[in-house]
């Protein structure tokens, strides 16, 4: 069975993040076609990058980079939930991308996004940035804009968003799956 990691982008105290990430975690355990694993990057404390060598050459010095490494490393896939701060992502969370690279490569990623423009701007970026570190990221996107997904300050999915988040999973899931074929390549060329 596929392995998805639903990485919660934001570690702001009092983050609306974290309600996100508990509806996609409900929604996703209930399909039977992957196992779905909340990471909070409030339990990965990673400092700003902090490596001496660049990511792509894989050495990593410090325990913090090794344990994110392994963690990533341990997934088919992800989905990032992420908010939109300033027309962007959370400097968290693109620190916690620059962090590994390898073991990025070659899987799939989609994104649950929200803020005043339902974070559409913070996934433009991401898609850019995933892009760099070889994942491909699936055409479905669930965007939340404040004004139909909360009340006040306490998320209230619409069935729309339901039904998207249903899509970008599929999506994600078949991307996935397919993606493993490239990976077990990938790893036979590497140990040539």
């Amino acid at each position: 069975m596929l392995n998805i990691g639903v990485i919660l982008g934001s570690t702001r105290p009092g983050r609306l993040g974290e309600q996100v990430a508990e509806w996609v975690m409900k929604l996703a355990t209930d399909r039977n076609d992957a196992s779905f694993t909340l990471i909070d990057l409030a339990d990965h404390p990673l400092p700003h990058l902090d490596e001496s060598t660049p990511p792509s050459l894989g050495r990593y010095e410090h325990d913090h980079t090794k344990k994110w490494a392994e963690t990533v490393d341990g997934f088919d896939g992800f989905v990032i939930v992420t908010p939109e701060y300033n027309h962007g992502p959370s400097g968290v969370l693109k620190n916690a991308l620059d962090y590994v690279y390898g073991e990025w490569n070659d899987k799939a990623v989609g994104f649950v996004s929200y803020g005043s423009a339902g974070g559409t701007r913070a996934v433009e970026q991401l898609r850019q940035v995933v892009g760099e570190l070889r994942m491909a990221d699936v055409r479905n996107q669930v965007a939340l804009p404040f004004a139909t997904e909360f009340d006040r300050r306490v998320f209230d999915p619409t069935e729309a968003a339901a039904k998207a988040l249903d899509g970008m999973l599929d999506q994600l899931v078949a991307w996935s799956g397919a993606l493993e074929t490239v990976r077990k390549h990938q790893h036979g060329q590497d140990a040539r």
